[in-house]
């Protein structure tokens, strides 16, 4: 970590000073260096801070600041400021209201990105979906940006490392992983990309933070895909973030009866644009790019299967699917059936889930770009 880094860490650390605190300190005093060697009296006439948060400025052998500093060391984590030109984020820098600081884990992609978030609690059906959009998308040079959490964040960053990058943003302190069993894929994330909160080291993922979180998702994005969402849900707020900001908004279609239709269908109702595969989203943002839609469309399967082998394929689809069902559909005796669907598991056609249900899996995919 260089000298202004510790600095920023120093500042940022200050109880009770936050990003709008940050910014007139930044105003009056030009530079973290001159700020810090201002007394708490300056503090207040220039810049309108409280004495009682002036007086809160670590030392520079406090304890904590220096566990603290270690740590990211550690990490190798990087901080950005809103007044680095070459490193902050030039989308992010648009918005109202940008953060001050970011804490970096990885390496931040210099390509455009496109936001994907939805329901934690979410079908199979709408992660494998996410999964399929976000790895076609990073297949053109788009990053995936999203918040980490269960459900449709996971599979958006999952997709998109099949393929390309992805950045994750957090509603807690960069040091903490949430939720917990998230903290192989972060690793993959690092690896392909980035991590990276507004908040300093420590901090809990609290339902304070997601909103602040949220606007940060879609500030570093064209645009928002949000797939399944209930009414009142926090990926809608995403939505109102993205609009604020001047992004399009896109959603993927839910069943009317369905929980985390309500918002995904309403916003349709509003004007988001539909989308169903990557294409509806690379027609609006990147004209063009979308020719080459081989990516997850070619599917060598069906050349090698038999007629009877080609029925059954055909007729798995995303939804599982009972052997029962599935054999009135093909007209099979359940000792037919049985044989097809062992060839498809083989040949990586099909997957058998709990219940004797069958889906369909994802075809092979051939890798492309813009």
């Amino acid at each position: 970590m260089t000298r202004e880094q510790q600095d920023w860490l120093r500042l940022h650390l200050t109880s009770g000073l936050g990003r709008v605190g940050l910014i007139r300190l930044m105003e009056a005093f030009g530079s973290v260096s001159a700020i810090l060697a201002a007394d708490a009296k300056a503090w207040q006439q220039k810049a309108r801070i409280r004495p009682a948060v002036a007086v809160a400025l670590p030392a520079p052998h406090d304890p904590q600041l220096l566990k603290t500093t270690q740590l990211l060391d550690e990490l190798c984590v990087t901080i950005v400021t809103l007044w680095d030109q070459q490193h902050y984020p030039a989308a992010l820098r648009t918005i109202y209201d940008p953060p001050a600081l970011l804490y970096i884990l990885g390496s931040l992609p210099k390509q455009q990105a496109f936001a994907v978030v939805g329901a934690r609690r979410a079908s199979r059906s709408g992660r494998q979906l996410t999964t399929e959009i976000c790895a076609e998308l990073a297949a053109h040079n788009v990053t995936v940006v999203s918040g980490l959490a269960r459900g449709i964040d996971s599979a958006a960053h999952k997709g998109a490392l099949e393929t390309g990058h992805t950045v994750a943003v957090l509603g807690c302190g960069i040091d903490v992983v949430y939720p917990p069993e998230n903290s192989c894929l972060a690793q993959d994330i690092i690896a392909q990309g980035a991590i990276l909160s507004e908040y300093p080291p420590g901090t809990p993922p609290l339902a304070g933070h997601f909103p602040g979180r949220n606007r940060i998702i879609s500030g570093l994005s064209k645009g928002v895909l949000i797939v399944e969402a209930a009414e009142k849900s926090g990926s809608l707020l995403t939505a109102d973030f993205a609009l604020e900001q001047g992004r399009e908004v896109f959603a993927v279609p839910g069943p009317v009866y369905s929980q985390t239709g309500g918002g995904v269908n309403r916003l349709l109702k509003d004007g988001a644009h539909l989308v169903t595969e990557a294409r509806d989203i690379l027609e609006v943002l990147w004209p063009g790019t979308s020719a080459d839609l081989s990516i997850l469309t070619n599917d060598p399967l069906p050349e090698h299967l038999s007629n009877e082998q080609l029925m059954v394929y055909r007729n798995l689809g995303e939804e599982p699917l009972h052997v029962d069902q599935l054999a009135r559909k093909c007209s099979l005796t359940a000792m037919e059936l049985s044989a097809i669907l062992l060839h498809l598991e083989l040949e990586g056609g099909a997957e058998q889930l709990p219940g004797m249900r069958y889906i369909r899996k994802r075809p092979p995919k051939q890798r492309g770009g813009l």
